[in-house]
């Protein structure tokens, strides 16, 4: 219960965070992509915040947290294949998932469409390479 509690303040502050800095706006989004026209830096300052907010947390709780047990694995190709798709599916719709199903729930139009594209995507993959989850 109280596992469920921290992840739905979590989800919380999360998502009040995306809407508050406008990064569930595709448009904005997809600025920042832009660096040779109208680019738009301000989704470097939402991720340093997280960055220094994660970090922080990480040096305040790492003896208490649970750390993967081979930190070192090999960056296999399903993982860079994995991170070259995101990207395109980013770039072109100026949505990853956190934004998409914030913008799903404020009934913004265009997730219609990238909400159902991204789970079929997700399925699909899932079935082709047998991954669990």
């Amino acid at each position: 219960m109280k596992n469920g509690i921290l992840t739905f303040i979590a989800g919380a502050f999360f998502g009040a965070g995306l809407a508050l800095s406008g990064m569930t706006d595709p448009l904005k989004v997809t600025a920042f992509l832009d660096v040779f026209g109208f680019w738009d830096p301000t989704l470097a300052f939402v991720m340093g915040g997280a960055l220094l907010v994660f970090t922080t947390g990480y040096f305040l709780l790492r003896g208490t947290l649970e750390l993967p047990a081979n930190p070192g694995e090999k960056i296999s190709s399903n993982l860079v294949l994995g991170a070259i798709l995101f990207g395109i599916g980013w770039g072109l719709g100026g949505f990853c998932p956190g934004p998409a199903i914030a913008n799903f729930g404020a009934l913004r139009s265009e997730s219609f469409v990238f909400v159902p594209a991204m789970a079929l995507g997700m399925i699909l993959v899932q079935r082709i390479y047998r991954i669990d989850g």
